[in-house]
């Protein structure tokens, strides 16, 4: 592919060398400090592949949360027979990675879009650390970046890139929220459904235990380094006497009231989904960058809300605010930007400082309580930004909207 401009050719040069350095942390040639970021991949996923070869899902297994398709992700390394399998799993969360970047560099080709959001990508991974290549959340954002950059001119393969990333991972389904009403809704969300659809029953009908995930994850309680923790974080503090302890695939706390505030995680979760829904109804302008606006802010909600936020879930915030700060007049400059801040802290409290994170001591509460709140800062300004955009402030008597998808040179080209 030939990249045109410096700036550019030099984001080659970062993302080579950041990457090495991950793909060193990951195969053990530079070990970082705290907890081992592989021990899921050698022992969960790795035992989990051994279940999905023989055509069924892990259906007895709790720590199986996922939805269907994740089984294509958990099988991937097998398409790397001369590794061994947490090896082949790095592989293939690099070359996911690769894949990201790829089509950041493309959208950007000739100075069509800006280069900035390649730059987030290149920045963001390295920030949030080797969980990027440890989980295969990597996989799942490269399938919404692709739906992403597709959906101004080839809608039904957007759809379909969508739907299936919502059999990957659920969170992808968000991306429709911002589409533009009319033929490109129909169009989009006609292929997301189908795709997901069919292909939800083909697993169904061909693999027993399809949809066990959805009892696993109805019965997840609040993880450590969720936002519902902070209450439990403190408390232990001034006397409550709860623990932290393994449960569901993720240490969570148990104890007194811990079931009151999943309960309200969830409820803050139902809110958003009815502010998103509301902002739906009240839109009134589709402006260029609304599509990728929408999903940033709205995966940014589900993930602030969430009883878990694991570190995993930063990458989908990284792979999205990357494709908004491809646009020329970026909305969301200063929410990516706090997600860019809220990386590194990420990766303090995990993998780095994650014992003093499941001790409650002060280096983790800070820690957490400021990574935390820099996600909720985003959120409200995200939020608030594409409500202003959108809803708020609709085109001056006699001035055109803006244009409803990106220049026809811009889109991305199927390969």
């Amino acid at each position: 592919m030939k990249v045109a401009g410096s700036g550019l050719r030099l984001s080659i040069v970062a993302w080579a060398a950041t990457r090495a350095v991950l793909l060193m942390c990951v195969f053990r040639v530079w070990i970082m400090p705290g907890s081992d970021v592989s021990v899921d991949i050698e022992v969960i996923y790795q035992g989990w592949y051994g279940v999905l070869r023989t055509g069924i899902f892990p259906y007895d297994d709790v720590t199986w949360q996922y939805p269907p398709a994740a089984a294509l992700a958990v099988l991937a390394p097998g398409l790397l027979p001369f590794l061994d399998y947490a090896p082949a799993f790095f592989v293939m969360c690099f070359l996911a990675d690769a894949a990201v970047f790829g089509m950041l560099l493309y959208a950007a080709r000739g100075g069509r879009r800006g280069a900035l959001g390649a730059w987030v990508w290149v920045a963001g991974v390295p920030l949030l650390g080797p969980i990027v290549y440890a989980r295969y959340d990597v996989m799942v954002t490269a399938v919404a970046v692709a739906a992403l950059l597709t959906a101004g001119r080839r809608t039904r393969l957007a759809g379909a890139l969508t739907g299936f990333g919502a059999l990957l991972k659920v969170w992808p389904m968000l991306l429709l929220v911002g589409t533009r009403r009319g033929p490109q809704t129909r169009s989009t969300w006609g292929a997301a459904l189908a795709t997901a659809a069919g292909m939800a029953m083909m697993f169904a009908a061909a693999m027993p235990g399809a949809l066990a995930f959805l009892t696993f994850q109805r019965d997840r309680g609040t993880e450590v380094e969720s936002l519902g923790s902070l209450v439990f974080h403190l408390a232990r503090h001034v006397g409550w006497r709860g623990k932290a302890r393994l449960n569901y695939g993720s240490v969570e706390f148990l104890g007194r009231h811990v079931h009151a505030v999943s309960a309200l995680a969830l409820g803050l979760s139902v809110l958003a989904f009815a502010w998103l829904v509301l902002w739906r109804v009240r839109v009134r302008r589709f402006t260029a960058t609304t599509l990728y606006d929408a999903a940033f802010a709205a995966v940014l909600l589900f993930t602030t809300t969430s009883r878990v936020i694991s570190p995993q879930y930063m990458v989908w915030l990284i792979g999205l605010g990357a494709v908004c700060m491809t646009m020329r007049t970026p909305r969301q400059r200063l929410p990516v930007a706090l997600v860019l801040i809220a990386a590194p802290l990420t990766q303090l409290e995990f993998p780095i400082w994650f014992s003093h994170v499941v001790a409650s001591d002060k280096l983790g509460v800070a820690t957490l309580t400021l990574r935390n709140g820099l996600l909720v800062f985003a959120t409200v300004v995200s939020c608030s930004r594409l409500w202003r955009e959108t809803v708020s402030e609709p085109p001056a008597a006699g001035q055109e909207p803006d244009p409803p998808t990106e220049p026809r040179e811009s889109a991305l080209v199927s390969r």
